[in-house]
């Protein structure tokens, strides 16, 4: 039976003003609302998937930050004290630039082209730019106050958009989005952001998933050890932040960008980790060429304690990340189980270590990759012979 580790890596820098505590901009928010939520929704409709989720403490700050905002109505972001504003023609200059400015930031072909009136308030923009720059400000509370409330609908998930009635309402209606709809939207939006933490929580206090991390603000460790700033990457820290968010400490730490040392495995291991995992590349540069990621590996002997050490398999990886999605969600989801049958053939007892981004690819797929993840997910569960494992999983296995 092969062993199938899927590693989902959710991170993002402070995108707050260390001053103010300012959003300066709002892609915690919005990756909150469309992947973060779509991810555990997967999980919870495919209860026989096991996965490991990684979070690096940073966001989880700033998702908290996001939650104490929606419940206090003291907004940090200028994306939502817009969509918030009463009478958008009363909206300062300085926010008006602001939304024209970062209102149609996505991936236009997934996201903005498939809604036939965010696009009629592209096409308004543009045209106004083309002809005279100044004549933007004949832009009236009307367009700003639907632009506004297309920013969030666009970057709505797709579990919200199946589940919420009012999503559902307002992607039907349009335009002409009054104050009450979008404080409604608002509301939804808020319940999603201020719950998905919990929701991960759940899955991994009934164990289907495991919640590991990453040092508290996403450093090059090896790097900053090299530069005398190891303090900034304890991974001490991170499992301070982890223990808080999910009531227990976390086995194991994903390093940012998979990015390993020998200092930095000791660290890992001094803090009481069971695993750590890198990439392929990072194995070839200590163990050769011709080292292979389906096994669990031994840390070296002068690394204290039984640290298993994974390393992800990028061909496999990769088609997730960076080619899938220009495939048909059922065709992609059959082809990634013809590789992992293959692989099984070739080794019966395979552990095949699947570790990537786990927020930013799936904007180009159609859907989020909903069908993807449906199709994909749905296919592991019922297989005979593959079998998706957590990464303590097979740690423990190695010991």
């Amino acid at each position: 039976m092969a062993d199938i580790a899927f590693l989902w890596h959710m991170h993002q820098p402070d995108y707050r003003h260390p001053d103010s505590g300012e959003f300066l901009l709002p892609w915690v928010f919005l990756h909150t609302i469309k992947d973060y939520t779509d991810m555990v929704a997967h999980l919870e409709r495919h209860p026989g998937i096991r996965c490991t989720v990684n979070f690096v403490p940073v966001l989880l700050d700033q998702i908290e930050d996001y939650a104490e905002q929606f419940a206090t109505g003291q907004w940090r972001d200028p994306l939502l004290r817009i969509a918030q504003q009463a009478d958008s023609d009363a909206l300062s200059a300085v926010d008006r630039d602001w939304l024209l400015d970062m209102a149609f930031r996505c991936h236009a072909p997934t996201m903005l082209e498939p809604f036939a009136p965010y696009r009629r308030l592209r096409d308004v923009l543009t045209c106004l730019k083309s002809h005279d720059g100044n004549k933007l400000s004949y832009l009236s509370g009307h367009y700003l106050s639907d632009l506004a409330t297309w920013y969030l609908l666009a970057w709505s998930g797709e579990s919200l958009r199946r589940s919420s009635p009012v999503i559902a309402k307002m992607m039907a209606q349009g335009d002409s989005f009054s104050a009450a709809d979008r404080h409604a939207l608002l509301v939804e939006l808020g319940s999603a952001v201020s719950g998905v933490i919990g929701r991960y929580r759940a899955l991994a206090e009934r164990g289907q998933i495991e919640l590991s991390c990453t040092p508290n603000t996403h450093p090059l460790a090896p790097l900053l050890i090299d530069f005398n700033a190891a303090r900034e990457a304890w991974p001490q820290m991170a499992q301070a932040s982890h223990t808080r968010r999910f009531g227990q400490a976390a086995s194991g730490l994903w390093p940012a960008e998979g990015a390993l040392s020998t200092p930095f495995l000791k660290q890992i291991a001094e803090a009481g980790f069971k695993w750590t995992a890198s990439s392929h590349g990072v194995l070839k540069h200590s163990a050769g060429n011709a080292a292979k990621t389906n096994i669990a590996w031994q840390a070296p002997e002068e690394i204290p304690g039984d640290i298993t050490l994974f390393f992800r398999n990028e061909k496999l990886s990769d088609l997730i990340g960076f080619e899938y999605a220009k495939w048909h969600g059922r065709d992609a989801a059959q082809h990634f189980m013809n590789e992992l049958e293959a692989l099984q053939r070739e080794d019966a007892h395979n552990l095949v270590p699947i570790f990537l981004d786990g927020e930013n690819a799936w904007e180009y797929y159609p859907y989020n990759a909903w069908y993807f993840f449906s199709d994909l997910y749905a296919a592991l569960e019922k297989h005979p012979t593959l079998h998706t494992v957590t990464l303590t999983e097979d740690a423990d296995k190695q010991h």
